[in-house]
């Protein structure tokens, strides 16, 4: 049986530079810690639990969009495109794809390696014909495909509104590196639109409490790298909307007073400091079009559900 290649990337994920990157943010005056490092092995679980919750709207309208214009999107694409499936989770809004697309091969990249794997090889089993590669990256700083994958126009898959965790300079300029990479190919992006607070609301702090675990866990994935104390009891997960930059903004809020020390380093977060986590920015059709267009886009297909809540975008 077939299986899957995994690749080194050019970037190999360096265990000092994450330390400092962590380290960084904690010291900061405005402490944070980068989205990228919810995703360990728990958290990359407790995401695929997050898109079962009926709250959480942005998984389920994707796949719709997805479902029910596979076949014009497949039309837009071309036929047997190499397909870059970025963030890849567990790959299978990719292989909703296959049927109507039939992909040459497909590239999965993630930052959590050994889920990848495990999601791959599974991926993998049930599609026998397709080439498929894996790669261990952070390609929030650089992205740069190993040599290996196919040198043809490449197709990149960037679903689940991802693009919103990065600021509006950061997201252009990733963008415009997809454009580079996909050497004459496009971009399939999820976009998330902007709508009602209390929607968004609901999406982000679900009664399950599953994305506040998830959040939470992101405590103990630092601990693991920088050897930290956090304890995840001290703090609570707290969800902002900030109107002024059309975003959805997690914090994690300190209960008490409390003091994380690692490393020789020490920082006290008093009873209700923040740690910032993530960051959702919320586009409108128009704001994400110009996105494109900077990064050097200008062919766009745009299909959204009826409520306009989300948007597939082919980008060219």
């Amino acid at each position: 049986m077939q299986k899957p290649v995994f690749l080194e990337s050019h970037q190999v994920i360096q265990s000092s530079a994450l330390f400092s990157e962590i380290e960084a943010g904690l010291l900061a005056e405005q402490a944070s810690i980068s989205p990228k490092f919810l995703y360990d092995a728990l958290g990359a679980h407790l995401f695929t639990a997050i898109t079962l919750v009926p709250e959480y709207y942005p998984t389920a309208v994707e796949t719709g969009l997805l479902t029910q214009y596979t076949s014009e999107i497949a039309a837009a694409i071309g036929p047997d495109p190499v397909l870059i499936d970025l963030g890849a989770g567990d790959c299978k809004k990719a292989a909703l794809l296959f049927e109507s697309m039939k992909p040459a091969s497909y590239v999965a990249i993630d930052f959590s390696v050994d889920y990848l794997k495990d999601a791959l090889e599974k991926l993998q089993s049930q599609h026998t014909d397709i080439p498929m590669y894996g790669i261990g990256m952070d390609f929030s700083q650089t992205l740069k495909l190993p040599t290996t994958i196919s040198q043809t126009p490449r197709t990149f898959f960037y679903p689940g509104s991802s693009i919103g965790n990065f600021l509006p300079t950061e997201a252009q300029a990733l963008l415009a590196q997809i454009k580079r990479e996909a050497l004459g190919g496009g971009l399939l992006l999820g976009v998330d639109l902007m709508k009602a607070d209390d929607v968004l609301q609901a999406a982000y702090d679900d009664p399950l409490k599953i994305t506040a675990a998830f959040n939470l866990n992101i405590l103990r994935s630092v601990n693991a790298i920088i050897d930290s104390n956090f304890d995840v009891s001290h703090f609570s997960h707290k969800v902002m909307i900030n109107h002024s930059k059309e975003r959805v903004e997690l914090y994690l809020e300190a209960l008490r007073d409390t003091s994380v020390t690692w490393g020789g380093k020490q920082r006290l977060f008093k009873q209700g400091e923040l740690i910032h986590t993530e960051n959702s920015h919320k586009y409108s059709i128009a704001s994400i079009q110009q996105l494109l267009n900077r990064a050097g886009f200008q062919s766009l297909k745009i299909w959204t559900d009826a409520q306009q809540y989300f948007a597939v975008i082919y980008a060219k």
